[in-house]
Order: structure tokens, then C-alpha cells, then sequence
């Protein structure tokens, strides 16, 4: 990638001149009202929900089975007498009783988080049309980034880490004023995250320093 702006839309220059440096652009007046603010991506939770599934199957089709066996006059399974009989005696500030409430709130807690976040952290969602949904890698932009910083005069390592409000950038500088590779790299970086197209641009951080010396 040899531009940083050769994939930007058009309408991204406006953004650029209107917006500072990794602060976005916010449209206003009715354009700000027809264009809805793209949303994260919602994980599916495939594993958490067949994992519980599967446990909550189990534990109907054993006592399905047992409450079969004593309606046709076989005794219950000795399982089911253990815990009708510890239900029965213990107290509740029993310990094992404390510790079976701690460790069903927790899973209950983790259930609700699971139910009620987003997930898919690593998916940065981007700007488009209405109705047309799409997203980029948190390591797809960090390389982007990357790239972009190396190709800088004067910066010969770069170190990039893109998260959700933030992204951070560590490079080293061989030659040239420490001050005036830290400005063009700002600059670079700025106007590529622009040209990402970002819902939410992330803030920049940008560190220079020199190389250590062995």
C-alpha cells in the first residue's frame, strides 16, 4: 500500500480538513439524522449456549428417566435420595451450601455478561451506507498502520496496537530530529486512519525514541 489515501472514499477529505487528528467527523443537520450510527457486532455465543444446552439436556433426560423407573414402581436412583437427603438436613450456612450458592451466582453471572455484551472486540465496525454492515480486524488496521509508519523517512521500527477508543504506536528512529519524525508520523497515521473509513476512529498515540544501544 503505497498511498494512504489511495483507498479513501471521497467524501473522507472533507472529514479531513473539517476533523482533527484522531477525532472523528461528525456529519450534521439531516444528514447527521439519516445516517444511523453503525453498531457493534453481536457474537453468536455458540459454545457458551451449546454447552449449557447440552448440561440442562442431560440433567431433564436423567431425572425424565427416574421419575419413568418409580412411576413403574422402581426405586429411585440412589443419586436422587443422596440429594433429597442433603437438602433435607443441611443448614443453609452450611459450607458446602455456601459454596454451591457462590459458584451458581457466579455462573449465573457469567451467563448475563455473556447475554448482555456485544463481543467480537477484535471487529471494528465501519462507516458505509445504510443498511450495509461491515467490519475490520483490529490486526488487519494495526497492520495497516504498521505499514504506513515504516514507509516514513526516519522511522526504522514501529510497534502498532489498535484498540477500540485507542491506538497506540511505539517507533523507533534511526536518523532524523526525534520531534520532526514523531510530527510526520502523526500526520501519516492520522490521515490513515481516516482513510480506514472507521465508525469510531480511535485516538492516536504516538511515541518516537531512539534505538537502544547494545
Amino acid at each position: 500500500m503505497s498511498d494512504p489515501g489511495a483507498f479513501a472514499p471521497p467524501t473522507l477529505e472533507k472529514d479531513r480538513a473539517d476533523g482533527e487528528a484522531g477525532q472523528p467527523a461528525r456529519p450534521s443537520g439531516p444528514e447527521a439524522e439519516r445516517t444511523p450510527r453503525p453498531r457493534r457486532f453481536w457474537s453468536a455465543r455458540r459454545l457458551p449456549a451449546g454447552l449449557l444446552a447440552v448440561v440442562l439436556l442431560a440433567g431433564v433426560v436423567l431425572l425424565l428417566i427416574d421419575l419413568v423407573a418409580v412411576r413403574a414402581g422402581e426405586p429411585a436412583m440412589a443419586w436422587r435420595r443422596w440429594l433429597a437427603d442433603e437438602l433435607a438436613t443441611r443448614r443453609l450456612g452450611d459450607v458446602a451450601v455456601v459454596i454451591g450458592a457462590v459458584v451458581a451466582a457466579l455462573l449465573g453471572l457469567w451467563l448475563l455478561v455473556l447475554a448482555l455484551t456485544p463481543g467480537l472486540r477484535s471487529l471494528l465496525p465501519l462507516s458505509g451506507a445504510p443498511g450495509l454492515r461491515a467490519g475490520l480486524d483490529r490486526s488487519a488496521a494495526a497492520a495497516i498502520l504498521r505499514e504506513e509508519a515504516v514507509r516514513v523517512p526516519g522511522v526504522q521500527t514501529a510497534d502498532v496496537t489498535v484498540r477500540r477508543r485507542r491506538a497506540k504506536v511505539r517507533a523507533t528512529a534511526h536518523f532524523r530530529e526525534v520531534e520532526d519524525v514523531r510530527t510526520d508520523l502523526t500526520g501519516v497515521l492520522a490521515d490513515t486512519l481516516v482513510d480506514l473509513g472507521l465508525a469510531r476512529r480511535p485516538k492516536l498515540s504516538v511515541r518516537v525514541s531512539r534505538p537502544k544501544k547494545g
